[in-house]
């Protein structure tokens, strides 16, 4: 019998627009566009990557963006979770990330903390959705 291997590729996230949503993740975040290809009927797979997570080798994982297109989908962007962090974004280097990312007026929600566990802070997407930036003590 052959063991289970599974893993999560891809994490699906409401947006308004996949355009906008490509231009702020690749140029705010600099993820990088992994695919975008046309279903046609005004439906896209678009998939993005942080940078050099590995996504396509499993190690990682895809936010696949999908254009809300009903009433109950719109009203769902940027609050998937109920107001709670979403997303974790973990770095290997917390502060390089942070000045960037403030650097392109990227929206935050605190001051970075250092926690027991790491140094975190929490910031928004062109949406509102949450997210961590997080860097975990060895």
């Amino acid at each position: 019998m052959t063991s289970v291997q599974q893993h999560i590729s891809s994490i699906a996230l409401v947006v308004k627009d996949y355009d906008e949503a490509i231009k702020f993740y690749t140029q705010k975040l600099n993820f990088e566009l992994v695919e975008d290809t046309n279903l046609g009927g005004g439906k896209r797979w678009v998939l993005i990557s942080p940078p050099n997570s590995n996504a396509a080798s499993s190690k990682g994982a895809n936010l696949l963006l999908a254009k809300a297109t009903t009433p109950e989908q719109i009203s769902a962007i940027g609050n998937q979770t109920g107001g709670r962090v979403f997303l974790f974004l973990h770095t290997n280097d917390f502060w390089r990330d942070y000045n960037l990312m403030l650097s392109k007026d990227v929206i935050f929600n605190e001051e970075p903390r250092v926690e027991p566990y790491g140094t975190v802070v929490v910031f928004e997407d062109l949406y509102g959705t949450k997210w961590d930036l997080l860097q975990l003590n060895k």
